[in-house]
């Protein structure tokens, strides 16, 4: 099988239109051979894992994944020991957490909205559901008894998605590049009374965390899932926002040179909008650019089988790396951890007990989530496949030029090559 043919099967994506992926690639970049070197890796990394793993190259689907989610625990254990066995239904455990990633992640700054900005809003469109759990009567009441990112933060698993888009976010479309800062990002955990009323939003969303990119704000919700990998995931989880908020911080930045634009494309950018039509086809290579992960929604949604790249993959892509760093200074278990990096695009198939050809992620993310879905024999596989469309293109054009063009062309939606 050749690496065109490989790729394809993997990214269950048409085989003549990732040879014509090729042929236009190669020719732009002078780079020839280019998915059998991938391909060639590819499977040079997974005998490599499957002997650090302890598992024969011939086994089954099973046995692969089995080791894979065991290997999640014992990193888990792990990184649990290397954090004082912290204990996230304590808000100063799950702050420990947090300013443990912060400090892996170096401390990035961004540009983000003015918190007196953040203060009107509130008080212009009062929350009200978090004003009766919390006593008040009024919004200024409450911002001046209450912390304001906390507030925020609430507004995310209280109020509901449709007051927040339909209400709320409203105010957002007269934001002008004036109502922002530079500041440092902060990773924030909310206080136990937040406890009860976060239930719904935890079990829909299987963590305990979240961020609000805007305002530069990671918050943990100090609650324990009781699920195995809970702690590696929660830590990765902070790194990855840790990355994804600069990314569109960068953004922001940019778009804030246009007064007349300013606007729309903020609020684009919050929203999470995706090219909804194909564009016209050319003699050129047509590249998507995907900012979310669709196979969660639809796993035969359309794009998912053109050439795309997906930032949210390059956010985790940097996270896995901060982890392998991370456990180079904690507690000595730095060669554990750095399994799991630069394989998010590695997986591939391997044999069933009986004998048909099922797809094994050895991505960090989509192993855990794996393990957080055990009980519903869920295996995720979207977080490898996104990643492998972003390692195709960054093969060719290199890791600078996919940031670059995520970034350059991710309002727009698509670029040609």
């Amino acid at each position: 099988m050749t690496g065109a043919e490989k790729v394809s099967k993997i990214l269950r994506a048409d085989k003549h239109l990732v040879a014509k992926l090729d042929e236009r690639l190669s020719s732009v970049s002078g780079k020839n051979g280019v998915l059998d070197k991938i391909i060639e890796e590819h499977s040079n990394i997974i005998r490599d894992k499957l002997s650090t793993l302890g598992i024969p190259t011939a086994a089954t689907s099973k046995d692969v994944y089995d080791a894979l989610i065991s290997k999640i625990e014992s990193d888990d254990h792990h990184l649990f020991s290397a954090l004082n066995e912290p204990d996230c239904r304590r808000v100063a455990d799950c702050q420990k957490v947090a300013d443990a990633a912060l400090q892996v992640a170096g401390g990035p700054k961004g540009l983000f909205l003015k918190f007196d900005k953040a203060r009107e809003f509130l008080i212009k469109e009062p929350p009200k559901k978090i004003m009766a759990f919390l006593g008040y009567d009024s919004a200024e009441k409450m911002l001046l008894n209450e912390d304001l990112l906390e507030v925020m933060s609430a507004l995310r698993f209280i109020e509901g998605s449709e007051w927040l888009n339909n209400v709320f976010f409203k105010q957002y479309g007269s934001l002008t590049p004036d109502d922002f800062e530079e500041r440092d990002i902060r990773v924030k955990a909310l206080s136990e009374k937040w406890g009860a009323e976060s239930q719904k939003f935890v079990i829909k969303k299987r963590h305990n965390i979240s961020h609000l990119k805007e305002l530069g704000v990671i918050f943990v919700i100090p609650v324990l899932l009781g699920i195995s990998g809970e702690i590696l995931r929660m830590f990765a989880l902070i790194l990855h926002y840790l990355n994804e908020i600069p990314f569109y911080s960068d953004i922001f930045r940019d778009i804030a040179k246009d007064q007349k634009t300013f606007t729309a494309n903020f609020t684009s950018l919050l929203r999470g909008d995706v090219l909804e039509n194909r564009p016209a086809e050319s003699d050129k290579s047509l590249w998507l650019v995907v900012q979310r992960y669709l196979a969660k929604d639809d796993e035969n949604d359309w794009r998912l089988f053109v050439p795309h790249i997906n930032p949210e993959a390059l956010h985790w892509l940097k996270a896995e790396e901060n982890l392998a760093s991370a456990g180079a200074t904690m507690d000595h278990f730095g060669e554990e951890l750095a399994f799991w990096k630069d394989i998010d695009w590695v997986g591939d198939y391997f044999k069933d007990e009986s004998g048909v050809d099922v797809l094994v992620s050895f991505d960090l993310v989509d192993t855990v989530m794996s393990l957080v879905k055990e009980k519903e024999m869920a295996k995720y596989l979207y977080h490898h496949q996104e990643a492998l469309w972003n390692k195709v293109f960054a093969e060719y054009m290199g890791r600078d030029k996919l940031e670059d063009y995520s970034k350059q062309y991710l309002l727009k939606g698509y670029f040609e090559i």
